[in-house]
């Protein structure tokens, strides 16, 4: 036998090497047996041996006799085998019994390891799995007894699938010392009577059920709820062993969570259930984004379908990063409150944190979860303006937007994260346009998103998640009445049938009615919790059953003792969630006793306690349901109201930061106003009201959230008495609405402001809004009407102090007189702005006013200081995080570098552009610069240029068209003509033939451009030319150096080359001839020479050194198509000459163009030329 460490030859029968001294042998662990290097399992009992146990004590040179084989741990074993099978499997095809059983077994693994457990064997149609090794957790017990209870649901739902309704699993969980074989993998890791014992235990358990012994019970009873099942008598066992029945999760791990009264069963959602796991490991498992909309009617289930969901994910093995916040019912909600919660949360900050700590804890958990230093300084002053920490830029939603996303990113590239937006019908419009843009830009991370909302957000949003990729709607129907008999039944033993009927025909099937009739039975005293069961204590003949929901919470309230009513009120002033110390600051009452009576109400399940450490609301109180909290808001007189708002206004300013929570303040104010407008102190309150409201307004404009902003506004006009305050509202509120695309309300808006400027004789403040109203008026397409208001208003502005109001009605005057072909007045309008921007460091107001006259100096042939402008603008844009700025620049340098041949650079400058784009979540820029192919098509990317088409979405051809349709139409199109693929050329231009009679000069060249390409490749060059002429007539408006203009003219050459329309010809050459830029182009100069070159009547040596001239031009600009194409025109001219050899290089330098770029009917025609040679030859 050979030594496995120094190879010494060894005779048989010795047990160590006569030359190192190592173990020749494996000894089994089980008998004991010796067994020769490389045996996997025992020769003597079959026993799987410890792998490389012989060559790690050869190797080191110990004995293996002195390392354990085993030892003894704590563990739990679970066993589950099927109920049902046996006669299932005669009845069905063995195939068909197999792919049952081999799904069984796959779904029975994945449930066990997602919960950390091991398969120790499986064994005919039973389980077996293991928790506490390899790796021992300290919640190993209630793992396993979870793992149990999710493969009995498994199965049920498995045999309702597969036509088995009978079809069941039933379980046995048992907790204790057994010896585990330490080395060991699978089957034989476990012994002893621990495992023959959990097996007994699942013999006599009811199908569908899951039994454990009291070790397990009394480890996992605070998070597993329990029934005892009686005693048994075990095969084996003298004394009969008292079991449990595990029937649900009631707490997070380690009894986290847990509520110490009544958590009705959780009945009649399997299905819903079902679904929101099956996504969650879809998205987690395949590493991409979904959306879950939960929509319902108050009091149906949502928060508890999120509640159990949330304890099944606290349950699995792997870390999930959980994240939940909720939406303010205030006005139509508080902006990103929601957000900014979960951002807290993950950071560890309260609500009510000192600024300098919440700072210092922020900066840290960016620092933990994001790892690029760029990024970080991206995202940290914007997440810090989110909660108020730091300031912001107005109207900065994009790179919020950029940032948050980032961030949850970031934390989701290192395990699958959850985030749950609750109550999203108060939601402000940007939370939830932040909800649709994170789930369209963060496709390929596993971020699972769950909305809870009722169906009033489909008045709002009634397309909510309609055309997002991986959405799911679930809507929660009312539940039968078997399942809402279950919620009375089970705990309220002995209701008489008539209590019973009437309960559920009052409930309409809505399960809070169901429990809040439990708990009004506990307040009363009729229903007695005793042992963990509940008990009558009194009579149900003549109980009363209110009407509706809302009646019986008030029949609850109304059973309350009065200070703990009167305390319910106070509370719900304060909102959903509040503070122990905001509580006492309004009531007035000593801490020890608002603490006392808040003890007695989440004991009585009226209030609960937030103490999940993942939310910001740790340690505060909330309503269990909204409605509770309405109907006891309800019950205040409004004189009580007044009294409490103000209170709670005061409070909240004195506490934290007035701009974080400043829409809450503005609610508490404006609620006291409107509660006794005629009071004395009505007049005082309006004025604080009004002035908070604008405040609000200011702080969501500054997070981009400017329909909150808008409405804010509004509100605050409604207190406005002086005309000079109510214009000013109006100003701001139709600047929030045009921000918002909403043009209508704006222009009244600013209609409005106007009237009350100027009935105050405030006639530069009118100006000012004349000029923005100007700006609205260009949006609705009123070039003119826009352009009289935003002259008028110059002329007043002008003669004043420069001010930032000056410089941007300048620019945009100048940028809306140069596309309305006043270029000179745009330029001197352009100029103005410049020089106020610079004199006033106005960074945005100077990117785009640089970007204009770059535009102008373009169209006048001056293309060198154009593109140094317009770099200088691109600088100043990134310089100052101005990204619509940025792009917009990126856009028409891509433009300057197409015009001056320079392709290569235009392609590097949409990968920036197209980066930036992505960064901020812009899909409008994205699309337009995805649409910027000409570069690609130009230098030959072929490839990529039609991926890069095929990745702009669809539903942006309708949006924004304008921007990437000259890439869609003219150069898809084109490489689809070159590859041969005319007829899905001709699809491609049909789809979009309403360009043609477009208003946009640019949209009926592109179309032109590409049909003229068609047309040629159909052989009718009289059409091709019509519509390559209506493309080049468009170049006074487009510049000689636009694609569409360029391209044109080459194929108006071509065209007037196959009809031999000579004079044609030098029409368009004497055209490009008389414009300075164009004839110093190296586009148009080797285009000129291949047409003079394929001249009839041009000398032999001439048309040499033409055609040379042409190819060393398209050389120099990078473009390969065109130089095979003149070398092949070259090589087609000289084989006609007889001069086969001669040609024979070019063509073949053409072909190997033309078949890298993929271009088959170029190819075959220079296979033509090759044959022809070779036959004449």
């Amino acid at each position: 036998m050979k030594c496995l460490r120094c190879g010494h030859e060894n005779p048989p029968g010795q047990r160590f090497c006569g030359s190192c001294g190592s173990a020749l042998a494996a000894n089994c662990r089980s008998c004991g047996a010796s067994n020769p290097p490389g045996q996997r399992f025992c020769g003597e009992c079959g026993t799987p041996l410890d792998a490389g146990a012989a060559t790690a004590s050869a190797t080191t040179g110990a004995d293996p006799r002195d390392a354990p084989t085993t030892e003894r741990r704590l563990v739990s074993v679970l066993f589950a085998d099927l109920v049902g099978f046996t006669s299932l499997s005669e009845s069905r095809d063995p195939e068909e019994v197999r792919e049952l059983l081999s799904r069984y077994f796959d779904e029975s693994r994945r449930v066990v390891e997602r919960y950390g457990g091991v398969i120790e064997k499986f064994i005919g149609d039973a389980v077996m799995a293991v928790w506490g090794s390899p790796v021992a957790h300290e919640d190993d017990a209630e793992r396993a007894v979870r793992a149990a209870l999710e493969l009995t649901a498994l199965v049920k739902n498995l045999g309702e699938e597969q036509g088995a309704p009978d079809l069941r699993a039933r379980a046995g969980v048992l907790t204790g010392e057994a010896a585990v074989a330490l080395r060991a993998e699978g089957q034989g890791m476990v012994a002893g009577d621990l495992v023959n014992t959990a097996s007994r235990i699942q013999s006599v358990a009811a199908p569908g059920s899951v039994l454990v012994g009291e070790s397990t019970m009394r480890t996992t009873g605070e998070v597993i709820s329990y029934e005892p099942a009686g005693s048994f008598e075990l095969k084996g066992k003298e004394i009969p062993a008292d079991l449990w029945r595990a029937t649900r999760v009631v707490g997070l791990r380690r009894a986290a969570g847990r509520s110490t009264a009544l958590e009705p069963p959780f009945t009649g959602r399997d299905r819903e259930f079902r679904m929101i796991k099956d996504l969650f490991h879809d998205s987690a498992d395949h590493e991409r984004v979904h959306l879950v909309s939960v929509l319902g009617v108050a009091g149906i289930g949502k928060s508890r379908l999120l509640w159990e969901f949330n304890k099944y994910i606290d349950g699995l093995v792997d870390d999930v990063w959980w994240h939940q916040g909720r939406c303010l019912a205030y006005g139509e909600g508080v902006a990103f409150w929601a957000l900014a919660e979960m951002v807290r949360g993950r950071a560890g900050i309260l609500e009510d944190e000192e600024s300098t700590t919440a700072a210092r804890k922020l900066t840290a958990s960016i620092e933990e979860h994001i790892p690029d230093e760029a990024e970080r300084k991206f995202v940290a002053p914007r997440l810090g303006h989110l909660l108020g920490l730091e300031e912001g830029g107005t109207g900065d939603q994009e790179n919020l937007f950029a940032a948050c996303r980032i961030f949850f990113e970031r934390i989701a590239d290192r395990g699958p994260s959850v985030m749950v937006f609750e109550d999203i019908h108060w939601a402000d419009s940007a939370l939830l346009d932040f909800i649709e843009y994170l789930v369209e830009w963060s496709r390929e991370r596993p971020i699972f998103v769950v909305t809870l909302a009722r169906p009033e957000l489909a008045e709002r949003r009634p397309n909510w998640g309609a055309g997002t990729r991986n959405f799911t709607s679930i809507f929660l129907e009312p539940l039968p009445a078997e399942q809402m008999g279950s919620l009375l039944s089970d705990p309220i033993p002995g209701l008489p049938e008539e209590v019973r009927a009437r309960i559920l025909e009052r409930a309409e099937g809505i399960p809070f009615y169901a429990v809040e009739t439990v708990r009004m039975l506990i307040d009363r005293g009729i229903l007695v919790r005793e042992n963990g069961a509940f008990r009558l204590e009194g009579s149900l003949d003549t109980l009363e059953v209110p009407e509706s929901l809302q009646a019986l919470i008030a029949a609850r309230l109304d059973g309350l003792d009065p200070q703990e009513r009167r305390l319910l009120q106070d509370a719900a002033v304060l909102g959903r969630t509040f503070t122990l110390q905001g509580l006492v600051a309004i009531t007035g009452l000593a801490v020890d006793e608002v603490t006392a009576l808040l003890g007695s109400l989440v004991r009585k399940e009226v209030l609960s306690i937030s103490i999940d450490p993942l939310m910001s609301d740790r340690g505060q109180y909330g309503f269990l349901q909204d409605l509770v909290k309405k109907v006891a808001y309800d019950t205040m007189s409004k004189r009580e109201r007044k009294a409490r708002h103000i209170a709670a206004a005061s409070y909240l300013r004195s506490v934290t930061d007035e701009e974080e929570i400043v829409e809450v303040v503005a609610s508490h104010l404006l609620d006291a106003y409107l509660a006794a407008p005629d009071d004395e102190d009505a007049a005082m309150i309006r004025v604080d009201a009004l002035e908070t409201l604008r405040k609000a307004s200011e702080r969501a404009a500054s997070l981009g959230a400017n329909e909150e902003a808008q409405r804010y506004a509004e509100r605050a006009i409604e207190l406005a008495e002086d005309p000079s305050a109510a214009a000013a509202l109006h100003e701001r509120a139709g600047m929030m609405a045009v921000a918002h695309l909403d043009l209508e309300p704006g222009v009244a808006h600013f209609r409005r402001a106007i009237e009350l400027f100027e009935s105050e004789r405030s006639m530069l403040p009118a100006a000012r809004v004349s000029a923005r109203l100007g700006d609205a008026v260009w949006s609705q397409g009123k070039g003119v009407d826009a352009l009289e208001l935003m002259e008028s208003a110059y002329r007043v502005l002008a003669d004043e102090e420069p001010n930032a109001d000056l410089a941007q009605l300048a620019a945009q005057l100048g940028r809306y007189s140069y596309f309305g072909g006043e270029s000179a007045s745009g330029l001197e309008r352009i100029d103005r702005a410049l020089e106020i921007a610079e004199a006033l460091d106005i960074p945005e107001v100077l990117s785009e006013a640089l970007n204009t006259k770059s535009l102008i100096l373009l169209n006048d042939g001056r293309w060198n200081e154009a593109t140094a402008l317009l770099r200088h603008a691109l600088a100043i844009a990134l310089q100052h995080d101005k990204p619509s700025a940025a792009m917009r620049a990126y856009n028409n340098l891509v433009d300057f570098a197409d015009a001056t041949d320079r392709y290569a650079d235009a392609d590097d400058l949409v990968r920036e552009g197209l980066a930036l784009s992505r960064r901020v979540g812009n899909r409008y820029w994205e699309s337009s610069l995805l649409g910027h192919v000409y570069p690609k098509y130009s230098l030959g990317l072929w490839d990529e240029l039609m991926a890069s088409l095929d990745e702009i979405p669809p539903d942006e051809f309708v949006r924004a068209r304008l921007g990437f349709n000259q890439g869609y139409v003219a150069y898809g199109t084109a490489v689809e003509v070159h590859r041969g693929d005319v007829d899905a050329a001709a699809r491609r231009l049909q789809r979009f033939s309403e360009m043609q009679t477009s208003a946009d000069v640019q949209e009926v060249a592109e179309y032109a451009c590409g049909a003229a390409t068609l047309h040629l490749a159909e052989d009718d060059p009289k059409e091709a030319l019509r519509f390559a002429e209506i493309a080049v007539a468009e170049r006074e408006a487009l510049s000689f150096g636009h694609s569409c203009v360029k391209e044109s003219i080459a194929l108006a050459l071509e065209a007037a080359l196959r009809l031999e329309a000579q004079d044609k010809i030098e029409e368009i050459l004497e055209m490009v001839r008389a414009d300075a830029a164009a004839r110093r182009t190296r586009f148009y100069q080797a285009h000129a020479a291949r047409v003079e070159a394929r001249s009839p009547d041009r000398a032999e040596d001439a048309a040499e050194r033409l055609f040379a001239e042409s190819i060393e031009g398209f050389r120099r600009i990078q473009m390969p198509f065109r130089i095979a194409v003149v070398l092949l025109e070259y090589g087609e001219w000289l084989d006609g000459l007889g001069r086969g050899t001669d040609a024979s290089t070019l063509v073949a330098e053409a072909r190997s163009i033309f078949e890298g770029l993929g271009a088959r009917p170029w190819m075959d025609r220079a296979d033509r030329v090759t044959t022809g040679s070779a036959v004449r030859s």
